[in-house]
């Protein structure tokens, strides 16, 4: 177990410390904990890491203080979750609790936890690098539209002095910078590794322009920025790769809603190519620079990050208590990372990327195997999932189409031609789970894209009937939840999601399996309120849809525009970013409440 006290250091006999972590959650050994994650990746490199989770920022900063200065470097993140998004309601509403602390317990973490954190550290060691990741600041990593403050705020980097934001899925890049760091690379050879956003001080820049041509960064005379200060040509212009783009700048985006939407198209595009640019990004007196992504990890390295000595529980230091996601997630296996379905509202692809990772089926089942040989099991694995949980092994069948895609999504606005949606491998891996001697029950729990195995017409392929037979009758606890998000195809337009129609048949399909069966499992399916593009009108509709009919009828929640996603672009400027024409959006929280109140009033 990762030490969290200077008693738990003395224990271990250390004299020093690598790495030091800063989390807003408490600590849990599981692989579904990025903390854990890192922290055990570090470990088997060599390194020796400490924890300290959920440090008091309002007393006398003795949390900050205890464990002394790493020897490499401060780590920090908010947790699993966005701080704001955990504190906060789509109403903008204090939340009563707070799922990722002992008992549940409200307020052991600040708003904007990265930025406190990383202010204190530097405050008190001024000389010692801190790298920020995680959702919070993964999402953060340019300028990006703040609901909470209603305002663009730019690069986390900028308001919390972070030295480098490690972005996505940290596991290779961590392991890069910490290396690089041990070595004593100056800040130059640091700022080519992958991966990585920072700030750099240079020149204020005089202009910047953009368009459908050129991108040209200008400056007066000699100064730091270097190789920038030249004509880039973006990809979508020029029909190649280039090595850096110049977006507008954070005080023009501020000035412009348009120059704000055409920056995030930019910035979207390259976060869904296997081989995007460079991102430069002017702020101040200087830039925001954020290196592309390390290559999709292959199979053999998604197994190598699970296979690593996780205890799955939580720190003893919380002996006796109970930490409500840890319960949630306690006996689920993740499956593999990533998601191309590239919903406008959703951060997935944002942080875990397009492409999915799979692990091999022999590494999820010896996880299972040790699952199942745990004391505190009791046979019934909760999910076998991931952020969509029959994109297990999918992937274009012509790879080297894959290379060159610049599309944000495989399925939407209709699924692509080169993707491979057989559902026959996940088949055998449920059968092979199912098998292992303990495990009475698997289920699925995470999202399941039905777009993937039907269309209007009916199954996609000869996996198809099986897999949702399957996924019906053996593995759903008595509800089988799916997210259509609305009834309107004009809404649902502005959301990147099929038509309602395609619903419309999965209950059929699913009515059909439920009869011949004498099984009465139910369809719960999930909507969305007050999106972009959605109207009163159209939550009238929906509420009265006869397609819903008969159906468990509770799940919508308000829309909430996260940061770096097309639908919270849309909220804050009025523009479609896809296509820079406007869209209407619902502002004012009394008419948001009347659109929800739509949904539950007809029930």
């Amino acid at each position: 177990m990762f030490p969290t006290s200077v008693k738990e250091v003395q224990q271990l006999g250390w004299d020093y410390i690598d790495v030091i972590f800063f989390t807003g959650d408490a600590f849990v050994d599981h692989p579904s904990f990025g903390t854990a994650c890192i922290s055990r990746w570090l470990q088997k490199a060599g390194y020796r890491v400490a924890v300290v989770p959920q440090p008091n920022w309002r007393d006398d900063l003795r949390d900050f203080r205890k464990l002394g200065a790493p020897r490499l470097y401060f780590a920090v993140n908010a947790g699993a979750m966005d701080s704001m998004v955990n504190h906060y309601t789509a109403a903008k509403r204090l939340r009563h609790d707070d799922a990722y602390t002992p008992e549940g317990r409200f307020g052991q973490r600040p708003d904007r936890a990265v930025t406190v954190y990383t202010k204190i550290l530097k405050q008190l060691w001024p000389d010692v690098p801190v790298v920020i990741g995680g959702v919070e600041a993964s999402l953060r990593r340019l300028t990006h539209y703040d609901y909470w403050d209603d305002r663009l705020m730019p690069s986390i980097l900028v308001d919390s002095g972070a030295d480098w934001l490690c972005y996505g899925m940290g596991e290779k890049p961590m392991l890069e910078l910490t290396r690089a760091i041990e070595k004593g690379w100056s800040r130059r050879q640091m700022e080519s590794l992958p991966q990585l956003a920072f700030y750099r001080q240079g020149k204020k820049l005089l202009a910047v322009t953009q368009g459908k041509g050129a991108v040209r960064a200008a400056s007066a005379g000699a100064s730091d920025f270097g190789p920038y200060e030249q004509e880039r040509v973006p990809a979508d212009a020029a029909g190649g790769t280039v090595s850096h783009f110049v977006l507008h700048s954070y005080e023009e985006c501020c000035k412009s809603k348009q120059a704000f939407a055409e920056n995030f198209h930019h910035i979207e595009i390259y976060a869904n190519m296997l081989h995007p640019p460079i991102l430069i990004e002017p702020v101040g007196n200087g830039y925001i620079q954020v290196n592309p992504t390390c290559e999709p990890s292959t199979t053999a390295e998604m197994d190598s990050y699970w296979d690593l000595p996780f205890t799955k529980l939580p720190h003893p230091r919380y002996k006796g208590k109970r930490i409500p996601a840890y319960d949630m997630i306690k006996d689920s296996i993740i499956t593999h990372r990533g998601c191309f379905g590239g919903c406008n509202f959703c951060t997935i692809a944002a942080h875990q990327g397009k492409f999915i990772q799979s692990r091999s089926e022999e590494g999820i089942l010896k996880e299972v195997r040790k699952l199942a040989a745990m004391p505190e099991f009791h046979g019934n694995i909760s999910d076998i999932g991931a952020p969509t949980a029959n994109m297990y092994g999918m992937h274009g069948t012509d790879l080297s189409r894959c290379e060159k895609c610049r599309r944000k999504s495989c399925l939407y606005p209709a699924p692509c031609v080169n993707l491979d949606r057989s559902h026959e491998r996940l088949l055998r891996l449920y059968e092979r789970i199912d098998a292992v001697k303990g495990v009475r029950h698997s289920y699925i729990g995470s999202g399941i894209r039905y777009d993937l195995f039907l269309n209007e017409d009916g199954y996609v392929n000869s996996s198809s009937r099986p897999y949702l037979e399957t996924v019906v009758l053996r593995h759903t606890s008595g509800r089988m939840k799916v997210a259509p998000e609305h009834t309107s195809d004009k809404v649902l337009g502005y959301m990147a999601k099929p038509s309602f129609r395609l619903f419309e048949r999965l209950r059929k399909e699913f009515d059909t399996i439920n009869r011949k069966a004498g099984t009465h499992v139910e369809l719960v399916p999930y909507f969305i309120s007050s999106h972009p593009g959605c109207t009163l009108k159209d939550m009238q509709e929906l509420a009265h849809h006869p397609a819903l009919k008969g159906i468990w009828m509770d799940q919508v929640q308000d829309f909430m525009p996260t940061p770096m996603t097309t639908s919270s672009v849309m909220f804050y400027s009025g523009i479609d970013p896809r296509t820079m024409k406007p869209v209407f959006v619902e502002r004012d929280p009394e008419r948001k409440r009347a659109q929800k109140s739509q949904f539950f009033r007809k029930k």
